[in-house]
């Protein structure tokens, strides 16, 4: 049953929400599903001795959200040439707290990597944090760039054997194979940035990393032959190889949590800096996303 939202994009009329419409646009184009522009009105708590201009202050807020779905709605009709099934929403709350209720209802939620006030370019905000946290459903995260990637570039998936990983896995061979490309799969054997490369025991660990990475593909390689897939081992550092590599791909999927995370926090260490630090667009899949 297709998801209410269809494709769910956060807009608030910063430039990397702008970006994450336009990327969004032609997603909903490929995948011929609705697109849904929410804008959240967050509640603004005032006392005396302005309290008068509350009213007037909440008039301002609601033309805004009109401007701002105004210019969203236009920007993701100019991205595509394909007839979009646009939809627009006005929701007021808790903006991370809204969209991430909405999410549930979203095949994906699209946002830019910070908003309206964010400081400092190399931080995620408060919102897509937040979804990146605690959404249930894949999150994709949009940075502001000249332009998109090259449609011809592979997806990169980080595989460390973990469920969020598997997931991730999963998704990245639905993606390259809706694009026609081909995966590129990494796995790095240790997380750790201290290990010696030709230290005792690294081609044993190589060779265990190979043999993950390997087991963890061939199911999804037999459902998608058409995908190619190419395999990258890293001895260490994986935020850093996905990174690098991230620079020729398209996208970018990574598990929200990997073999090092914590089950109370949703977000490990790796999916947040490449998620804060790519200027590919990068999806972050939680592990029951199929459930």
């Amino acid at each position: 049953m297709p998801a209410e939202y269809g494709i769910l994009v956060a807009v608030d009329g910063s430039a990397e929400s702008e970006a994450a419409v336009r990327w969004a646009a032609e997603e909903a184009a490929m995948r011929h599903l609705p697109i849904t522009l929410m804008h959240v009105i967050v509640p603004v708590v005032v006392s005396y001795p302005v309290r008068y201009l509350k009213a007037d202050f909440q008039r301002w807020q609601e033309q805004n959200a009109q401007s701002v779905l105004d210019s969203a709605t236009t920007i993701a009709q100019q991205a595509t040439d394909a007839e979009l099934d646009i939809r627009r929403e006005v929701r007021h709350g808790g903006a991370a707290t809204e969209l991430i209720a909405c999410s549930k209802k979203s095949e994906f939620t699209v946002v830019g990597s910070r908003g309206l006030g964010a400081v400092g370019a190399g931080l995620l905000g408060s919102v897509s944090r937040g979804l990146l946290h605690y959404s249930t459903r894949p999150v994709a995260v949009i940075r502001a760039r000249d332009s998109l990637p090259d449609r011809s570039l592979p997806v990169l998936v980080g595989i460390d054997g973990s469920p969020a990983s598997d997931a991730a896995a999963a998704l990245a061979f639905e993606e390259a194979s809706l694009r026609g490309v081909d995966l590129v799969a990494m796995h790095a054997w240790s997380d750790l940035s201290t290990v010696m490369s030709g230290g005792p025991g690294q081609d044993v660990y190589e060779q265990e990393g190979a043999e993950i990475l390997g087991e963890r593909l061939a199911g999804w390689q037999e459902q998608y032959p058409d995908v190619k897939v190419w395999q990258k081992i890293v001895r260490d550092r994986p935020a850093h190889w996905l990174l690098e590599e991230a620079a020729r791909a398209q996208l970018v999927v990574v598990g929200s949590r990997g073999r090092g995370g914590f089950k109370r926090l949703l977000l490990g260490s790796v999916s947040t800096t490449v998620a804060e630090s790519s200027a590919t667009p990068v999806f972050v899949v939680p592990s029951g996303r199929r459930d």
